[in-house]
């Protein structure tokens, strides 16, 4: 959520960040308005009760009859008058936070602006595989090895989930522990998280648990919904704190399941493991300085690419547009690996991204630090990355790494957890 303060200051930056992220349906200026209307009934209501002061201090002197009637009336109007202004307030207070939150976060100014194929490809790792031979989709792997079973998971839970099997879910830990052991290198301290939330936190991170489109679960009779990243879980933790500004930046990984009803997900693009309904994901996530969030949003990226570098697999990093944006995001990069099954001759798939959500998690949680010698707390900025969204890394895995006869490669990184190096033929 924005600092309802700035909002008549920067009016232009809130009304371009709309525009920019394509939400034409929010009305900057109207909610401007409701803004200063609700400074205008707390200028009001600090009057009149100075005011009402100043009448109660006056009934100490010796009165009549006849004036303390007319001072206890008074004294009536001015409470009554105090209640109106109060009530008003109360009514333009719920109008202003609701308008508030329908603001996204401000956008950094070297985002590129426009739709989601507006983004720009800041950098590439590793080469597009040339195979010298017909290589297959990870569906065909999967059905070839046994790796995955779909078709039992439908009978039993729908569409889109799935069961992993034989080294499939070996590879689903190993890329846990591999994912553990480079974040904690790296300084982050490992969290298992629930795999529920309360709405109310949810909506404080900026997803929204209601809604046809919504992508979370809500759990029926119960005031619970299913996450869909760390990141809620982990965001969470700290609602209503207070850091010391010696303990920022803090930086957790997050281990948990992660649930999304993909409303709308469809398309030969989302098969087989790119898009589910559950997997498994490390995440990190940061409380920082507001001086400290820039720089930890490129070291983010830098341990993305360190991860999937020492996975062997080709990616490219790019810069998301401004129309593709999330509400809390100020910037985002995303990581897309080459995929050789996707579309009709291969093409990039998203595999992580992490995003700089400046104050505006961290104010509708009221996470907070104070600086050394100072009295006054501020709001500390979050941000966000993936360390490895496990579905998709075991897809990339299995089409890069794959060979002629059938088998795949298991990247030296993760042979120590499998205690293999490869997985098949069969």
């Amino acid at each position: 959520m924005l600092d309802s303060k700035s909002i008549g200051e920067r009016r232009d930056e809130i009304a371009e960040s709309c525009r920019n992220r394509g939400l034409s349906s929010v009305d900057v200026d109207s909610i401007v308005s409701i803004y200063l209307e609700h400074n205008a009934l707390v200028t009001q209501l600090g009057e009149v009760n100075r005011q009402r002061n100043e009448h109660q201090k006056s009934g100490k002197r010796k009165m009549d009859g006849a004036e303390r009637e007319a001072h206890t009336a008074a004294g009536r109007e001015f409470k009554d008058r105090v209640g109106e202004i109060e009530e008003r307030l109360r009514e333009s207070e719920a109008r202003l936070n609701t308008g508030l939150r329908s603001f996204p976060n401000y956008i950094h100014p070297d985002s590129p602006v426009g739709g989601e194929e507006e983004f720009r490809v800041i950098s590439h790792s590793g080469d597009v595989p040339q195979f010298d031979f017909e290589p297959k989709d990870h569906l065909q792997i999967c059905a070839d090895l046994d790796l995955v079973d779909f078709e039992s998971a439908a009978k039993v839970a729908g569409s889109k989930w799935y069961y992993l099997k034989n080294e499939a879910s070996l590879l689903d830990l190993a890329l846990q522990r591999f994912a553990l052991d480079i974040l904690m290198e790296e300084g982050f301290t490992p969290v298992t998280t629930p795999d529920v939330a309360r709405p109310e936190i949810i909506e404080g991170l900026g997803f929204n648990p209601r809604g046809e489109e919504s992508q979370i679960y809500s759990i029926e009779g119960h005031d619970l919904c299913l996450v869909g990243t760390a990141e809620i879980t982990v965001g969470g933790m700290y609602a209503d704190t207070i850091f010391d500004e010696a303990d920022l930046p803090l930086k957790l990984a997050g281990l948990s399941h992660c649930f999304r009803t993909e409303a709308g997900a469809a398309g030969r693009e989302s098969k087989g493991l790119y898009r589910v309904h559950q997997f498994s994901k490390t995440e990190m996530f940061v409380f920082a300085t507001p001086e400290q969030s820039e720089e930890q949003h490129q070291d983010l990226l830098r341990i993305e690419q360190r991860i999937f570098d020492a996975l062997e697999l080709p990616y490219r990093v790019i810069d998301i547009a401004t129309g593709d944006l999330g509400a809390p995001a100020y910037r985002k990069f995303d990581l897309e690996a080459w995929m050789p099954g996707r579309g009709e001759n291969g093409d990039w798939g998203e595999i992580t991204s992490t995003s700089n959500c400046t104050d505006f998690q961290a104010r509708r949680l009221k996470i907070r630090f104070r600086r050394k010698g100072s009295k006054k707390n501020e709001i500390v900025h979050t941000l966000n990355g993936t360390a490895i969204s496990n579905a998709r890394a075991i897809l990339a895995i299995l089409e890069i790494h794959q060979r002629a006869d059938g088998s795949v490669a298991i990247p030296k990184a993760l042979q120590p957890f499998m205690g293999r190096d490869s997985i098949g033929p069969r």
